[in-house]
């Protein structure tokens, strides 16, 4: 009998089989359980000219800031606890994303199972009488061809040439595991993607015998026949939540939308936290932890 196969690659190895032009599906869910370092891997690479689909947050909003995307497709791009994502806004305002698409959020989950199943659409009644179909005047209707007789919108299915999601758990073969309160359509992000560049991060790979021993067999909603490449990626969701590891690092995400406000600021932001690989991100995201630390220490101090 053959070894299993392991899987285990890293962020860079993983975006380098990526070329500009594709079409990216990025799992998670606006600021919750985003595949951070795969997008931070995503900025350092020169891949451009991006089709992104999401349920955005900051992965859509740092590709739009880095002018990597060409047509957005998506269903809302919010940071939760902030409405909604800053630089998303501005490229929306500033007309820099050539060719923006908005769609109910159960089209787009439609449109993403559509895709898993090989099928061209699949119809459903979300969206109609709405305002999407004045802003997708290319969305099309279907008679249902039963004795209802029923109108209703077909969802053209998406197909992905590479996908990023980020679990909580994960073997080195590709079963991977979430163990937070929704898998947010993450497993179908993967399934409506063609094989070859299909990629989970994990907080931690463990043996496939552990997997159980972490959550009930529903949380394995992931299986290796879904998986091309495995990245092992301890707070790799930072600064969106990945419950139950940790939650959404609300000071950080505040500093990031405050620096986004202002060009220098957010060079130096992005100069600081995104210019050097994963691990230099993670180290100084500790050091601006220990700074605001050291400061609020000081101001408490000087107040006695």
């Amino acid at each position: 009998m053959s070894e299993p196969r392991n899987k285990i690659i890293t962020e860079d190895q993983a975006v380098a089989t990526l070329q500009s032009g594709m079409t990216l599906g990025i799992g998670g869910w606006g600021s919750r359980r985003k595949p951070m370092s795969l997008v931070r891997s995503l900025l350092r690479s020169d891949i451009t000219d991006l089709t992104v689909v999401s349920y955005g947050g900051p992965d859509v909003g740092l590709l739009c800031a880095a002018g990597k995307v060409k047509k957005l497709i998506y269903a809302f791009v919010s940071l939760d606890s902030i409405p909604l994502e800053p630089h998303f806004r501005l490229a929306r305002q500033n007309a820099t994303i050539p060719e923006p698409t908005e769609w109910d959020e159960g089209m787009l989950q439609w449109a993403l199972f559509a895709g898993s199943l090989r099928l061209p659409f699949l119809p459903t009644r979300a969206g109609l009488g709405s305002g999407v179909m004045d802003v997708n005047p290319s969305l099309k209707t279907v008679k249902s061809p039963y004795a209802d007789g029923e109108e209703l919108l077909a969802v053209p299915a998406i197909r992905l040439d590479a996908a990023f999601v980020h679990m909580n758990r994960a073997d080195a073969r590709g079963n991977a595991q979430y163990l937070g309160p929704d898998v947010y359509f993450d497993d179908l992000f993967l399934a409506a993607c063609e094989p070859g560049r299909r990629f989970v991060s994990a907080e931690k790979i463990i043996p496939t015998e552990d997997l159980l021993k972490e959550g009930t067999f529903h949380t394995l909603k992931i299986n290796r026949s879904m998986v091309d490449g495995v990245i092992h990626a301890p707070n790799g969701a930072h600064f969106t939540t990945c419950e139950p590891d940790y939650g959404r690092d609300e000071a950080f995400q505040k500093a990031y939308v405050d620096a986004a406000r202002d060009p220098e600021t957010w060079k130096a932001f992005s100069d600081r936290f995104l210019a050097g690989d994963e691990a230099n991100y993670q180290s100084q995201v500790l050091s601006w932890r220990a700074e605001k630390e050291a400061a609020a220490k000081a101001v408490k101090e000087a107040a006695k």
